[in-house]
Parts: C-alpha cells; sequence; structure tokens
C-alpha cells in the first residue's frame, strides 16, 4: 500500500465513525417521530410531521447509511481485516440495513393510507435497535477471539475448486 492511502486510513476511520453515528440516531430518531404520526392532529400538523420525517429518512439517515457502509467496506480492504469478530460485526450490521428498511417501510405505510394506519409505539423498535448497536460496539472496541466457535471446515481451508464463472486475467 502506498504511504498517501495508508495515511488516509484515520481520515476514513473518522468518517466511517461520524456517518455510523448519524446513521445509528437517526435510526433511533424515526420511531420517535413517526410516533408523532397521530390520526387526531390536524392536517397541517400531520403533513409537517410527515415531511420532517421524511426528508429525514431520505436526506439524512439513508445517505448516512450509504456512506458508513461505503467507508466501512473500504476500511476492510485498506486494513485488510478479514477476522472473524469482523465478519460477526458485518453479520449484525445486516440488521442494522433490515431494520433501516423496516423504518423506511412503515414510513411509505403511514404516507400512503394517511389516518388509516397508527404507527408502532416507538419503545419496542428503540429496545430492538439497541441490541445490534451494543452488540457492533462490543465487537468493534473489544475484538473478541472468536476462533472457539465452531465453523465448519469448508469455510475455513481453500477448496481448490474453480468458480462458475472465468476469472479475467490482467
Amino acid at each position: 500500500m502506498t504511504d498517501w492511502l495508508y495515511s488516509l486510513i484515520p481520515h476514513l476511520k473518522a468518517f466511517h465513525i461520524v456517518a455510523l453515528a448519524v446513521w445509528c440516531a437517526g435510526l433511533f430518531a424515526l420511531p420517535l417521530m413517526l410516533a408523532r404520526h397521530e390520526p387526531a392532529s390536524g392536517p397541517g400538523d400531520y403533513a409537517r410531521i410527515r415531511r420532517a420525517s421524511h426528508y429525514t429518512y431520505t436526506l439524512v439517515v439513508t445517505p448516512a447509511a450509504v456512506l458508513a457502509i461505503t467507508s466501512g467496506t473500504a476500511l476492510i480492504f485498506l486494513r485488510e481485516l478479514y477476522v472473524l469478530w469482523m465478519f460477526g460485526k458485518l453479520a449484525i450490521v445486516a440488521l442494522l440495513v433490515f431494520f433501516h428498511a423496516w423504518v423506511g417501510h412503515v414510513l411509505v405505510t403511514v404516507a400512503e393510507t394517511e389516518g388509516r394506519h397508527t404507527p408502532p409505539e416507538p419503545t419496542a423498535p428503540m429496545l430492538i435497535l439497541l441490541v445490534p448497536v451494543v452488540v457492533i460496539l462490543a465487537l468493534v472496541l473489544g475484538k473478541p477471539d472468536l476462533g472457539r466457535i465452531p465453523v465448519p471446515e469448508w469455510l475455513t481451508e481453500p477448496q481448490g475448486r474453480q468458480l462458475l464463472f472465468d476469472v479475467p486475467r490482467r
């Protein structure tokens, strides 16, 4: 790796942390915003709350998610971080992506069925979201040795088989 690329790693890591913080904060804030979509509020208030939650999701939270995932993927390859805890972290990040998609689904449902759909109370979604966030923090900060977890041999040893497609030559 060239020196200039290696010197970018701390900056990319800081960018990744900021993007991840914005993404997770938005995922915690959106269930609270969705809880404000009450059919009893007037049409003006409903439209204002609907617009705020829509813009938060589309202009803040989703771009932060894309930037966090992109910068994290770049860090994996730049740092050549192919360890078991990182793969566990990626699996838990997939849960964040599913939660993100669920929040988007609820936003669309609320918008399309104005006044007829009541979004879920925010307590359960926020507690559910807390689990993957805490697990990710534990994996990243603790970097535990997960070598004791039994993994099938075919996942740890090269198989020496040909891919189903031709690999281009350089």
